[in-house]
């Protein structure tokens, strides 16, 4: 079975309210009706330290959030956007993977090539384009591999106070959105899991 992790990157902790929670819960849901096994983390819940080392030491929290990491199969990384970027989460998510670059398998491959990643952004201003580029790239460097349409976003009114997690429905462009995603990153994820990507060459 797939496994799929949602990294939330709220800034708000638990058990405030977070609309990064909803999308992310979506993505999920849409996940496991395609048999995907998910499970999803508030980052800001733990002490992870900033750094770009697997383990920084003195009581980080990002060791046991890097072997759900490892674990899944599926990497959603779920975004509110602030002052047009992504949450300082989310960059400090990036910046733990970073440590990756340098982790093998037995045959030489990236330890996270293979996996897949998607991205979710919500925010009442612009940005959700330029997060999703930005998360795309440094996802892709640590090894992930990101499928045909693998983000959903959504964008409220500009400099008004409705979240996502106010609005009476999902949608309808966000809720096929998160389907083509969900379809796009199992069939992604099943592919590499039975044809991984060939070794270097010495």
């Amino acid at each position: 079975m797939l496994r799929a992790l949602a990294l939330n990157c709220t800034l708000s902790p638990s058990p405030a309210p977070s609309s990064t929670a909803l999308l992310n819960s979506q993505v999920l849901d849409a996940l496991s009706a395609l048999g995907v096994e998910g499970e999803q983390v508030r980052v800001v819940d733990h002490d992870v330290r900033p750094g770009v080392l697997a383990d920084m030491g003195d009581g980080d929290e990002w060791p046991k959030l890097r072997q759900k990491v490892l674990d899944a199969d599926i990497l959603v990384l779920g975004t509110p956007t602030w002052m047009g970027h992504m949450s300082s989460v989310a960059q400090r998510v990036l910046e733990r993977l970073d440590a990756e670059l340098s982790e093998t398998d037995d045959d030489g491959r990236p330890i996270l090539a293979g996996k897949v990643a998607v991205v979710a952004v919500v925010g009442n201003e612009d940005g959700a384009h330029a997060i999703i580029a930005d998360a795309f790239q440094g996802l892709n460097d640590v090894g992930y591999t990101i499928p045909a349409q693998g983000s959903v976003y959504w964008n409220g009114e500009a400099m008004q106070t409705v979240d996502y997690r106010d609005l009476s429905e999902t949608p309808e462009k966000v809720a096929s959105t998160t389907e083509t995603l969900a379809q796009n990153a199992a069939h992604l994820a099943a592919l590499l899991g039975e044809h991984a990507y060939p070794a270097p060459q010495d």
